[in-house]
């Protein structure tokens, strides 16, 4: 299997003319059967997400029927929500054994598995969303993932981005670091390695639980995603102040995984459509979550009166001291942490000085309002 497969213009090309062919009028099926021999396959996709969540259950639900379509049914997907087949956090199991062909969720919850996938999530105070795109596609980042999962038998895929994420919503205010000892925050990954060290106590929590656990005090604080997706879980009525910047998640990455024994099984037509349908999809999703972030903050501030704060600079430097060492010490676990590090390190600094430039001095040239 080739492990570095960009989309070009063959590749849509490809997908195009296949889909083309196959909806041909009066030529729909022998043109398929040409195509893949007419063999068609039924996969099952699990997800973390409650089923039809905005943003992230939709967009699996969107890549699922892009693959129908694009195949013409010979591969036809079907979409189980959070625990509808496995538990939210069973997804990668799920995927390595085959109990389903195709998972759908981000890659930070498989820690304990795979220390070195988390950088594929994103890093705290790491690259934007557009950053982490080209490193993933063009600088070597898609070639270290794949290689982090083939000894699970899974195969990786860019699915999706959250975009930039909110700093979470909180029961008491951040005012000073002495804030954040002792507090419980859902918050996942790295970021949630960040608070521990910071003094407070991380725990995971799937995203169907969290209005509860916040609303009895099960928890103190809780991140999740940003405007659109919390709104839709109603956290402003269990908490009262919305913090922002998301410094744990600053471009969220979200993943297709899919058992590499099913993959291979696939004709290479249906290969290269489960390929460029995950591509496709990481645009799609980032723009429905970026168009629905700006109405869903509205309706928070204007509509249900959320307090909103900026999470103080001194509480911002120690976390991102923090972060710094924590990035250090995991560099040095393990060989193929320490290339991932590398890769992603050198990276950085080619791509931010473009960033600086380009984005940060347009966004401060825009007037306010």
């Amino acid at each position: 299997m080739d492990r570095r497969k960009f989309v070009g213009a063959a590749g849509l090309a490809g997908a195009a003319g296949l889909l083309s062919a196959c909806t041909k009028p009066g030529n729909s099926q022998p043109a398929c059967e040409e195509a893949g021999g007419g063999e068609t396959f039924e996969w099952k996709m699990v997800t973390s997400w409650p089923r039809d969540f905005p943003g992230l259950g939709t967009g699996a639900n969107r890549l699922a029927e892009s693959i129908n379509r694009l195949s013409n049914g010979r591969l036809k997907v079907k979409v189980y929500g959070g625990n509808e087949l496995v538990p939210a956090f069973e997804v990668f199991d799920a995927v390595r054994q085959r109990t389903a062909e195709m998972g759908h969720s981000a890659s930070y919850y498989w820690k304990g598995k795979a220390p070195e996938a988390q950088f594929f999530a994103g890093i705290p105070f790491g690259l934007t969303p557009q950053e982490l795109h080209g490193w993933i596609y063009y600088g070597g980042g898609l070639e270290l993932w794949r290689e982090v999962y083939a000894p699970h038998g899974i195969v990786p895929f860019l699915v999706g981005n959250s975009g930039p994420q909110m700093g979470g919503w909180f029961n008491r205010e951040i005012n000073s670091i002495a804030d954040i000892q002792g507090l419980k925050m859902r918050i996942p990954g790295l970021g949630g390695e960040i608070l521990r060290r910071a003094g407070g106590t991380p725990t995971n929590i799937p995203g169907a639980e969290l209005f509860t656990a916040l609303q009895t005090g099960t928890i103190d604080a809780t991140e999740w995603v940003g405007p659109y997706n919390d709104l839709a879980f109603g956290l402003f009525r269990a908490a009262k102040y919305y913090y922002y910047p998301g410094w744990h998640e600053p471009g969220t990455a979200l993943e297709c995984l899919v058992n590499q024994q099913a993959y291979e099984s696939l004709p290479e037509d249906l290969q290269e459509i489960v390929r460029v349908a995950c591509q496709a999809a990481v645009l799609d999703m980032w723009s429905d979550i970026t168009y629905n972030n700006g109405i869903a903050l509205k309706k928070l501030v204007e509509e249900h009166g959320v307090e909103l704060r900026r999470f103080p600079a001194e509480v911002l430097d120690h976390l991102g001291n923090i972060s710094e060492d924590l990035m250090r010490e995991m560099a040095a676990e393990s060989e193929l942490m320490g290339r991932i590090h590398a890769s992603f390190q050198a990276y950085g600094e080619i791509v931010k000085p473009w960033t600086e430039i380009s984005d940060r001095t347009l966004l401060n040239l825009r007037p306010d309002g």
